[in-house]
């Protein structure tokens, strides 16, 4: 008896505020790499695979996007298979494969194209090997990320289960303000030793991050809460909806004990919503369907009503889901602020040179300080004037982070207007790596301003989805957010050939053109703010159907620890 006490007591010990570093250093020691592959990218495929703008815009924003559908995979297997420690723990391993090999590419000569004769003004294409070692480090790098972004912070939420949503709420702030950190990091201190010592030195410390990443996770394992994953979600979805139509025709149940609730649930009755899908958990006949422990005796022919509402929760949020992809379209423009800082003088206190590809770390940089201004001072500063404790709400907060990117996008509008208009004065309009006469700090209020609509919207769609859906699907809730970048890689790559063949008709120089100077990105930039501000008007609609978000009762489930 005793020792089975001690035994429960050792498991109420799992868990709670000292796994969380070993977490958020993972995901942050990840960022590190992950942010600095990205915009040096751009360069590393210009100059060592001789690729054009328009190439290397496509090829990132599809690496990307796959980057983003891999989490839709790594949720499920989560959730319906493997659990979120497993999964985290194969994607921190694929995530340092990745890298290590992309690192290769630099190490070893035949892994890439010979460089270019200048003289004969000549380039060599990759072969289909040297494009094979490529493309295998971007795909481990993708399942790596579809094996963490997903489940790293719903599992960090799993350590904190007994907790209330005021601690949750910060939880989420200070694991997003850590991850800002790392890919801070990433774009100053990495591109730093990538611009100063080269490729082979910076990824082979992004080899190293990464591995770090890794035995940060690993550590840790007797400590952490491992819930066991349930049976596959999307079978259950499946289920529901192939029930729901079986009994479209039979009459709503007046009693509570005519829908299919299962044993120990919480839940008992289908909410109003979807009505149509309630259909699914009624009970025809109780002795043909429900065995003697209370559970169905074929799934496909009774529901349990937890079921039911599991499919209703990702259904209702789909339309507010929906309103992420544009924003996230604007987030998705990795190679002009790259092009943009290279063309302008980035020498800054007193000769120190910015690197080009470190420029969007401001955007990070303001996520950091924004929520430790808004955890810190802006709402106890707020609760102490109306003495009483001020919550901003999650659905206010996602708006202020839309509107705020509409205005970012305007901003980069009118600089780079002005960045052009300075080229053409100064004589540079057919000198494509010419540097204007402009500083650098001229681009830093629309970073700075699209930091904090990241800080509003970001971290407001993540606590939406754990607001909303169960604990059973926190991982699939946690994966929408990076389903809506890959919708916005991939519809970014299609508005950007569209926009790059319609304006190039007659010879006219394209408004995506290589030369940033001949080019008219700022009309590509008024053009998402317009998109982005019927977004936020789409957003307001959604918002308001939708009504306010409620508190999800949790079912629990069983621990892989016994």
């Amino acid at each position: 008896m005793e020792k089975g006490i001690r035994q429960d007591s050792s498991k109420r010990r799992k868990g709670g505020f000292i796994t969380l570093p070993f977490i958020i250093a993972n995901e942050a020691l990840e960022k590190v790499p992950s942010y600095a592959l990205l915009p040096s990218m751009t360069l590393y495929l210009k100059s060592n695979y001789h690729l054009t703008i328009a190439a290397v815009h496509n090829l990132i924003n599809y690496w990307q996007a796959f980057s983003n559908f891999a989490p839709i995979l790594g949720a499920f297997f989560a959730d319906s298979f493997m659990g979120r420690f497993v999964t985290i723990g194969l994607g921190s391993i694929s995530s340092f494969l990745g890298v290590a090999i992309l690192w290769v590419t630099t190490v070893i000569p035949q892994a890439t194209p010979p460089p270019c004769d200048h003289l004969a003004q000549s380039c060599k294409s990759a072969t289909a090997g040297q494009v094979a070692i490529l493309v295998a480090a971007l795909f481990f790098k993708s399942i790596g990320a579809g094996g963490i972004r997903p489940c790293s912070m719903p599992f960090g939420a799993d350590q904190l289960s007994n907790k209330n949503e005021k601690i949750l709420e910060s939880y989420f702030g200070w694991y997003y303000a850590a991850a800002s950190l790392g890919g801070s990091l990433g774009l100053t201190s990495v591109i730093y030793v990538l611009q100063m010592y080269g490729w082979k030195v910076g990824y082979g410390l992004c080899a190293i991050l990464m591995f770090l990443a890794t035995v940060a996770f690993y550590i840790a394992s007797p400590l952490y809460v491992k819930r066991k994953a349930s049976t596959s979600l999307f079978t259950g979805f499946a289920q529901v909806l192939v029930v729901a139509y079986k009994n479209r025709n039979l009459p709503f149940p007046s009693k509570e004990s005519g829908y299919h609730h299962g044993k120990d649930s919480e839940i008992t009755v289908p909410s109003e919503k979807l009505k149509f899908l309630n259909k699914a958990c009624i009970i025809r006949n109780a002795e043909q369907e429900i065995g003697s422990d209370g559970l169905a005796l074929d799934p496909w022919r009774v529901c349990t009503v937890w079921k039911v509402e599991e499919l209703k929760a990702l259904l209702k949020v789909i339309p507010i889901w929906s309103t992420g992809i544009v924003m996230a379209i604007a987030g998705s423009q990795h190679s002009f602020p790259v092009l943009q800082a290279s063309s302008v003088n980035r020498h800054v206190l007193g000769g120190f040179e910015i690197p080009a590809a470190s420029v969007t770390v401001f955007v990070y940089c303001t996520v950091v300080v924004w929520v430790v201004l808004y955890e810190r001072v802006i709402i106890p500063l707020a609760s102490k004037i109306k003495g009483k404790q001020v919550y901003i709400s999650v659905q206010l907060r996602m708006g202020i982070g839309l509107f705020l990117s509409v205005v970012a996008l305007g901003l980069t509008a009118i600089v780079e207007s002005a960045r052009r208009r300075k080229a053409i004065q100064e004589g540079l309009l057919k000198n494509p790596i010419a540097v204007v006469n402009m500083s650098v700090i001229w681009l830093l209020p629309q970073h700075i301003v699209m930091g904090v609509a990241e800080s509003f919207s970001t971290l407001g769609f993540f606590e939406f989805y754990h607001r909303e859906f169960p604990k059973t699907m926190s991982s699939i809730g946690n994966s929408l957010f990076f389903l809506s970048l890959a919708f916005a890689h991939i519809l970014s790559g299609v508005l950007f050939n569209i926009v790059n063949k319609t304006t190039s008709r007659g010879g006219k120089p394209s408004w995506v053109a290589d030369n940033l100077n001949e080019a008219r990105f700022d009309n590509y930039y008024w053009l998402l703010a317009g998109l982005s501000l019927v977004n936020l008007l789409y957003y307001i609609i959604c918002s308001r159907s939708y009504g306010s978000t409620v508190e999800v009762i949790d079912d629990g489930y069983e621990s892989e620890e016994e």
